[in-house]
């Protein structure tokens, strides 16, 4: 196989993966709180075949001397676009869309018996009923608890309306009372592209021992006596379909240029073999 058709494979197989990246935006166009995943391609090795000077050419040469023969593309990082997605009201009182873009709300989630915290924008949350059928849970529409400032959200039944503020406090009416059965807890992501995703629409935290980083280096508290959250309200995907139809277009027009290069590189080596027999 030619240099040639090499580095149309290699670079093919990157956009196939641009391609599913596209699909996966498009998938989630309308998923809550979801971000943009955006991709960035690097060269891989080339090599410089510089040209002999010759010195008897009094001729100024105006581009650099030789060429540059590569081994193809590859898909270099795929990054989350975090801007703030369009807020929409809904009107439902356990709905919440966080105020900065690189908030997050934190979710205990069990697979394979092992818990872990996870992070998510999906504010769209709903109310378990626990096992003793006495109390209900804060959830996410998996059945996955929202953690408070003091672990999962508890809620005793019995309540005539519920609430949650600006502050992230769920608040409770029963009768002429109003008490505060917890308080979402909210952190900020420092370096939000180091986390990794879940699926479902939530991430977790790198290996920190192998960045070499702390925790604090990635999630931290965000700043007291601002508001986080906006109730009743949900914050729509950033997702542009236009942008991503765009992008599509020009991933397989791209795809199809690098095909036909192997193919026209086939068939220029039967030729050659036609010739040589």
């Amino acid at each position: 196989m030619s240099r040639t058709m090499i580095q149309a494979a290699v670079t093919m197989n990157q956009l196939q993966n641009k391609l599913d990246l596209i699909s996966n935006n498009m998938a989630n166009s309308q998923t809550t709180g979801y971000k943009t995943r955006e991709a960035e391609f690097s060269s891989l090795l080339f090599q410089q075949m510089n040209n002999l000077k010759n010195p008897e050419n009094d001729e100024v040469r105006m581009t650099p001397d030789g060429i540059r023969i590569g081994s193809g593309a590859r898909l270099g990082s795929e990054n989350m676009n975090l801007t703030q997605g369009a807020i929409k009201n809904t009107g439902r009182a356990l709905d919440t869309a966080l105020l900065e873009e690189n908030y997050l709300y934190q979710i205990q989630v069990t697979e394979n018996d092992v818990t872990e915290t996870r992070y998510t924008r999906d504010g769209a949350f709903y109310l378990s009923p626990m096992e003793d059928n006495e109390t209900v849970m804060l959830t996410t529409s998996d059945g996955h608890p929202v953690l408070g400032a003091d672990g999962p959200i508890v809620i005793a039944d019995g309540f005539e309306a519920i609430s949650i503020g600006e502050n992230g406090q769920v608040q409770v009416k029963r009768g002429n009372q109003t008490e505060t059965a917890g308080t979402i807890e909210v952190v900020q992501a420092v370096r939000p592209n180091l986390l990794e995703a879940t699926g479902g629409n939530m991430f977790r935290l790198p290996d920190l021992a192998e960045l070499g980083l702390d925790f604090e280096e990635i999630i931290q508290n965000p700043e007291q006596n601002r508001a986080l959250v906006q109730s009743q309200a949900l914050e729509q995907s950033n997702v542009d379909v236009a942008k991503q139809m765009s992008d599509l277009i020009l991933t397989q027009r791209s795809y199809q240029f690098n095909s036909r290069t192997i193919s026209m590189s086939d068939q220029m080596m039967g030729l050659v073999n036609q010739l040589r027999s």
